[in-house]
């Protein structure tokens, strides 16, 4: 132990590895996570009493939630909408609801701040929390530094307990409970729900694709079609498939509106796999691919800008736009912040949706101009991410007095906000302030990691005598702070804002901000349709949550 105290990064790194081992143990559908995992390890190796300087919890929470909100900042501006606002009331349930119990918890047990504000972020599994807390509790005023530090290493404590029983209840209740108190198996429910949105496009878990590809390139030998021209077929296909290529005899046409097929050219059609086939019966029998027409398709990802597209479908969007049909350009893929959605016909887009198009090289150039600009993601702009931070910590110091109550952001509060912002700007516009998905993933995972295991590092002295203190109360906060505003959204959500079951189901999932829960209900519900409600809520709730830490530590303080 000599040496970790002499070198604490070497605690601060084991504590990641052991804590993501920790993490990977399963019980049934529930993991506690990487997370979790990090905090238990970091406590017990800090009883100890190594230590980790303060700074570096700073700079990578700083990291984390300005990642976390980069990464959340286009859908939630999106759902700034009557959908989104209608979703947004359980996330507002959730938020007060939290603070009222986390309030009243605290005022009838005479906790202390740090205690209430750790059972706060644990029941809610929200760990951004934490350090928004753990930040307020810093700057409130009359405490002394011990006092500090003994109110921190309680928001750990309390933090750990809670989250466990927490993530434990909300996984079973909304994809085992939920389901039964409304009556309904929840893989029927989902399918008869997708195909009333979808029609006969079969639902998909969010690790699944068709068997069968979507769009395809056939070929086909001109028996029907003779005297036909080529745009006098497309359109007569609803312009649903494109003429990519004509081979007649040894020579190659250029397949132009006003070229006429001859008996016996050989035509390759480009389009959904439905609509080739049905293009089969309008030309010829199928051949096998001829070489000179098997020219590949460009593929490219664009962020969908058009205000005009929000809130419309994929095929609002290619009827608005006749360049789709022109030029031979098909949606294959829809990525809203890190949920894939389905590439349908029917599926509703959102401003800030990176699309996936195929088609000819300057097909697509001609499309991407007119509905939003082409995702430029090879390397992070760390001038954009910089002044993106820097501006986050300045909002951060910012105190409002409400009454005697003094309120402040903190910096985790101001790179949140800073992040949601800076991330939406970039979705309008995705020529600049680049910061790829994966790189953005590594940083918000990395930089929660190392701030929850600086935390626990720090916390692990005050750990025993916390739980001695209040064993039994802490599991319980964690139970009753997700079963009573998951319950409460459920009657607002039935009788009130009439949402679907199966989406109502992965919103309140959502509003808890709760990844293994909806990898649970999607998983229970053979399908992607709860994810529908899911996005929003989490969007929406990983801004709200973090800020309950500032306003119940507060509320005590004053």
């Amino acid at each position: 132990m000599g040496v970790l105290r002499d070198h604490p990064e070497l605690a601060l790194f084991l504590c990641l590895a052991a804590g993501y081992l920790v993490g990977k143990l399963r019980v049934g559908p529930i993991t506690l996570g990487g997370i979790c995992g990090t905090l238990i390890v970091s406590l017990l190796l800090g009883t100890q009493k190594i230590a980790v300087a303060d700074d570096v919890k700073t700079v990578f929470f700083a990291l984390f939630i300005f990642a976390l909100g980069y990464m959340a900042g286009p859908q939630f501006f999106a759902n700034f909408n009557r959908r989104g606002l209608t979703f947004g009331v359980l996330s507002l349930i959730e938020m007060v609801s939290v603070i009222c119990i986390a309030y009243g918890l605290a005022k009838a047990f005479d906790l202390d701040i740090g205690t209430a504000s750790g059972i706060l972020a644990g029941a809610a599994t929200e760990s951004a929390v934490v350090g928004t807390a753990t930040e307020a509790i810093g700057k409130l005023s009359g405490l002394t530094p011990d006092q500090v530090k003994e109110y921190q290493g309680h928001v750990a404590t309390a933090y750990t307990v809670c989250y466990l029983f927490g993530l434990i209840t909300i996984v079973l209740f909304t994809s085992q409970i939920l389901p039964l108190l409304m009556q309904i198996n929840l893989a029927d429910a989902s399918r008869e729900l997708w195909q009333k949105m979808r029609g006969d496009t079969p639902s998909l878990e969010s690790d699944e694709r068709e068997p069968l590809p979507a769009m395809v390139g056939r070929t086909f030998l001109v028996t029907l079609a003779d005297g036909r021209t080529v745009g006098d077929l497309e359109a007569g296909l609803g312009g649903r498939v494109t003429v990519e290529g004509i081979r007649r005899g040894s020579a190659t046409v250029h397949p132009a509106p006003d070229v006429e097929l001859l008996l016996s050219d050989l035509v390759m059609v480009v389009g959904r796999r439905a609509n080739t086939i049905e293009a089969g019966r309008e030309i010829g029998p199928e051949t096998p691919a001829i070489p000179g027409l098997d020219a590949p398709l460009a593929s490219s990802q664009v962020a969908l800008t058009e205000e005009a597209a929000d809130g419309g479908s994929i095929d609002d969007l290619q009827k608005r736009h006749p360049e789709f049909a022109d030029a031979g350009v098909y949606v294959t893929d829809v990525l809203r912040g890190e949920q894939r959605m389905p590439a349908s016909p029917e599926t509703e887009l959102r401003q800030g949706d990176v699309l996936t198009l195929v088609g000819s090289r300057a097909g697509l150039g001609k499309v991407a101009a007119k509905i939003g600009a082409v995702v430029k993601n090879d390397t992070t702009d760390f001038v954009y991410l910089g002044f993106g931070i820097a501006a986050g910590a300045l909002l951060g110091q910012v105190v409002v007095h409400i009454g005697d109550i003094p309120l402040s952001l903190g910096t985790g509060g101001g790179c949140l906000v800073s992040g949601l912002v800076f991330g939406w700007f970039r979705s309008r516009r995705q020529t600049f302030g680049a910061f790829p998905p994966q790189a953005a993933a590594t940083i918000k995972d990395l930089g929660l990691a190392v701030f929850i295991a600086c935390t626990g590092l720090a916390s692990g002295p005050q750990a025993g005598p916390l739980l001695r203190q209040y064993g039994a109360l802490l599991p319980l906060a964690g139970i009753g702070m997700v079963l009573i505003p998951a319950a409460f959204s459920l009657l607002v959500g039935l009788k009130i804002l009439k949402i679907d079951k199966p989406v109502l189901i992965g919103a309140i999932a959502g509003q808890q901000c709760s990844t293994p829960a909806i990898t649970s209900i999607t998983q229970v519900a053979q399908s992607s349709v709860p994810l529908l409600g899911y996005t929003v809520t989490y969007a929406l709730s990983n801004f709200l949550l973090p800020l309950t830490g500032p306003v119940l530590v507060g509320i005590l303080g004053s």
